[in-house]
């Protein structure tokens, strides 16, 4: 786990974020593609940060930024974290305060301690019906960190992710209690507005934000929803 007492460890330091310089020792077994992400990886300091600290994966860090932006994550929040796998911002919920946290996944999930993880698709009719009876409630904060499989076409990603988030609003919209709030990964493409005109009808905030770890050749945003309308 991460830290104990609900207390979360800080994003990483200077230490963390000085580039480190390492060597592909079996550079030559792979192909060019398969470097340079190895390389990126190796030399990433929210992945070494991710490592020492314990979290899933470097998202876990983008979710401690928004949630110290925005105050998402309310002490005894039910929250409920679509695309959970592999676990990393149920992890934040969990050391955050947060009184349940599902994380929904078509993938199985190694547990982690405070989290409840189920496998299934939110497209299923009985899933908002399902999910709240296991929350004990509406949820107070829906989390969407899914992406589809990107195809390298950034016009066709974009409206790709788009359709997710999308679906995934509506979802939120059937679960969330008022006042609740909604976060979902979208990518850069002028086309948002179809997607933030209807969460601007029914919550009373809508904001962009990129935190500082998502990479910055990456077009990835998210969209940050407060105050559900009901």
């Amino acid at each position: 786990m991460a830290a104990k007492g609900g207390k979360t460890p800080p994003s990483p330091g200077r230490g963390a974020q000085r580039s480190l310089t390492v060597r592909l020792r079996t550079a030559d077994k792979r192909s060019p593609a398969s470097q340079r992400w190895l390389k990126r990886q190796l030399n990433d300091p929210y992945v070494v940060a991710a490592r020492t600290q314990g979290w899933r994966s470097r998202a876990a860090f983008k979710l401690i930024e928004l949630d110290d932006r925005y105050h998402l994550i309310r002490k005894g929040a039910r929250v409920l974290d679509l695309g959970a796998a592999p676990g990393g911002w149920s992890q934040v919920a969990v050391q955050r305060g947060a009184g349940q946290v599902l994380g929904l996944d078509l993938l199985p999930i190694e547990p982690v301690s405070g989290a409840t993880f189920l496998v299934g698709d939110f497209h299923a009719d009985d899933m908002p019906a399902q999910l709240q009876a296991l929350l004990g409630g509406p949820a107070d904060l829906v989390l969407s960190d899914m992406a589809p499989n990107t195809t390298g076409h950034a016009a066709t990603d974009h409206i790709r992710i788009l359709a997710l988030a999308e679906l995934a609003l509506d979802f939120a919209c059937q679960v969330l209690v008022p006042g609740g709030a909604f976060v979902a990964k979208v990518f850069q493409g002028g086309a948002e507005r179809q997607l933030l005109e209807p969460m601007k009808l029914r919550f009373a905030t809508v904001r962009h934000a990129k935190p500082a770890a998502s990479r910055k050749e990456s077009s990835e945003l998210y969209v940050v929803a407060t105050g559900f309308r009901g």
